[in-house]
């Protein structure tokens, strides 16, 4: 019963919203009913639009993604093991994230105009903060009895590292890289908003909203919810596979 907790919210709401748009307690013409939102949803699939507005905006999130988190993890790493990193990236790391992410839109769309390439730049700086303050933070943190013990043991280097440093931050890493993921998602949408759009799910909702099709604009935040779940799930389901996998070594 448990596992299914999460959904009473959606589908009351749901009943709500089929209830007021078919029984005519509102007449206002932006009031879809489900069954619009259906069939406009079986018309995306059956044309294929669904699919390629879909993998472009996709493709722009899982690049922006990849490489934010792998400059965050490196950034995180040297700021969380080197003193001398702390000290002369520390500070200006500190103000950079203080820095609202939209901000950077007119600076990245001079040097990189307004197509993908501006788009990848502007999700990869999503992803990096998170990824890089919680790296930072849980290589920091360990706890100093797990590194006396590692110094008994006679641990080098890199042992502590990756035999107690490692372990003991790997649930501030994942935090980053699911608050990466999260950020970097929504930041999509943002930037098909903000930057010319082409191809994508925001083109979905720009295209709805201009037209005051409000079953098209409902059906592109579905979709846009519905990939945001299922990009959590397997994080979640790749984070279990690791911790498994790095338990055996």
């Amino acid at each position: 019963m448990r596992d299914y907790r999460g959904a009473v919210l959606p589908l009351a709401a749901v009943a709500l919203w089929w209830g007021v748009a078919s029984t005519g307690l509102s007449d206002s013409k932006l009031l879809v009913t489900p069954e619009q939102v259906w069939d406009t949803a079986q018309a995306y699939v059956a044309s294929g639009h669904l699919w390629t507005a879909l993998g472009a905006s996709l493709a722009r999130d899982l690049a922006g993604f990849a490489i934010g988190a792998s400059l965050g993890l490196l950034l995180g790493a040297l700021l969380g093991l080197s003193r001398l990193g702390e000290r002369l990236l520390g500070g200006s790391f500190n103000t950079f994230k203080q820095v609202s992410l939209f901000a950077w839109i007119p600076l990245i769309s001079v040097w990189f105009g307004l197509g993908d390439v501006a788009k990848v730049v502007f999700l990869s700086l999503a992803a990096l903060v998170p990824v890089a303050v919680n790296t930072r933070d849980g290589l920091r943190n360990v706890p100093p009895t797990l590194l006396e013990v590692a110094k008994v043991y006679g641990y080098s280097r890199w042992q502590a590292l990756w035999l107690v440093r490692l372990p003991a931050a790997l649930p501030s890493l994942f935090t980053g890289l699911y608050l990466a993921l999260i950020y970097s998602w929504l930041a999509t949408i943002g930037a098909e908003y903000l930057l010319v759009s082409g191809e994508g799910i925001g083109n979905t909702l720009i295209d709805g909203s201009e037209h005051f099709r409000m079953d098209q604009v409902l059906f592109g935040m579905l979709v846009i919810g519905l990939v945001g779940w299922a990009l959590n799930s397997l994080a979640r389901l790749a984070e279990q596979r690791l911790r498994r996998l790095y338990g055996n070594l």
